[in-house]
């Protein structure tokens, strides 16, 4: 697989992961990993933090144990500023706002989290983008780094990222869905999915390292860029 680099010095390295990649080895170790990956082409590289699977974006890994030291101070302090965008059901009433719930571990699904007085601080911002007739397209800001927190968070107030097999709908975005009139193809036997996946995407990093400002962007994927094509087109 060929890395897409964002950048890279002799401190750390930034990637745009892809969606369906793990950020590094699960407790099975039977899947490669984007970890896996850089130390096969780097040797030594340490984690920072992490992105679920199914989201796409911006992750950064350190080379050396100091910067390893360096940005998780970073990240432990909030003086990472971490913005996604994402696409939710519908259309959020308060078009800015703050979420500040917090998050624990779900009792009885190792998996999951869920809003709860006894979790952990978690506050997210968010701003609508765009507004489509079923969804919304948004810009979050994380200040803390709960587990799958914007999910959480999105859930939370009843609008869940689209795709979300855990705190949402998982079923597949269908162009019938946002087009009137649809009709398949006649050589085909059943629609395919626009978007299949978590609609989350890691796109900004800022910090500043050793006196340096960095601020990073990962390009938006293909199939998310496709969606937001077909709901202006058929936004009416």
């Amino acid at each position: 697989m060929q890395l897409p680099i964002i950048f890279e010095n002799d401190q750390f390295i930034a990637v745009n992961k892809p969606s369906g990649l793990l950020s590094i080895p699960d407790r099975l170790g039977q899947e490669i990993s984007l970890k896996d990956l850089l130390k096969e082409k780097y040797g030594s590289i340490y984690t920072v933090h992490r992105l679920d699977r199914d989201t796409s974006g911006i992750i950064v890994f350190a080379k050396t144990e100091e910067a390893h030291k360096q940005l998780s101070i970073l990240f432990e302090g909030r003086e990472m500023e971490k913005y996604y965008v994402g696409l939710v059901y519908g259309n959020i009433m308060t078009p800015a706002g703050s979420i500040d719930a917090p998050i624990m571990e779900h009792p009885g699904k190792a998996t999951k989290m869920l809003t709860h007085a006894k979790g952990k601080v978690s506050l997210t911002d968010y701003e609508v983008q765009e507004s489509f007739r079923l969804y919304s397209w948004v810009k979050f800001r994380i200040h803390t780094g709960r587990t799958h927190q914007i999910r959480v968070h999105m859930q939370h107030i009843g609008h869940s990222i689209v795709c979300d097999e855990i705190y949402g709908d998982p079923k597949p975005l269908l162009l019938s869905a946002l087009k009137k009139n649809f009709k398949l193809s006649k050589v085909a036997e059943e629609e395919r999915p626009i978007l299949s996946r978590l609609a989350l995407h890691s796109y900004n990093l800022k910090f500043t390292l050793n006196n340096q400002v960095f601020d990073l962007e990962a390009e938006i994927p293909k199939d998310l860029r496709a969606v937001l094509q077909q709901l202006r087109k058929w936004k009416g």
